[in-house]
């Protein structure tokens, strides 16, 4: 058995997504917004960010693996409450053959 898209009954929560595009003269650029369904859980944690750095994650939020051509880090990202806020680092799961959901963990700052 092999392991399996991410399951519709995680699929509760709608967020906005804004790919980061760099920075410019006035600050940070970014993408057009992409609307995103997967399972929001606000709980506050210690991360790691991309550069490895510990910080603090006010969130997580788990979504299909292929939204990945969407998300990265220092992507902004609109909560169902309308709250923006920043993606720290983004984690695919493969469960490499195993029978369990592949997905994308997006830490949220």
């Amino acid at each position: 058995m092999t392991g399996y898209a991410f399951p519709g009954f995680l699929k509760r929560h709608e967020v906005t997504v804004e790919p980061y595009l760099g920075e410019s003269a006035y600050g940070p650029r970014y993408g057009p917004p992409v609307a995103v369904v997967g399972l929001l859980e606000r709980r506050i944690r210690v991360v790691r960010g991309q550069n490895g750095e510990e910080t603090t994650s006010s969130g997580t939020f788990r979504t299909r693996l292929d939204a990945g051509a969407d998300i990265g880090a220092e992507s902004r990202v609109t909560l169902p409450d309308g709250t923006t806020t920043t993606v720290i680092a983004v984690v695919p799961h493969d469960g490499g053959g195993l029978p369990v959901p592949h997905l994308l963990e997006v830490q949220l700052e």
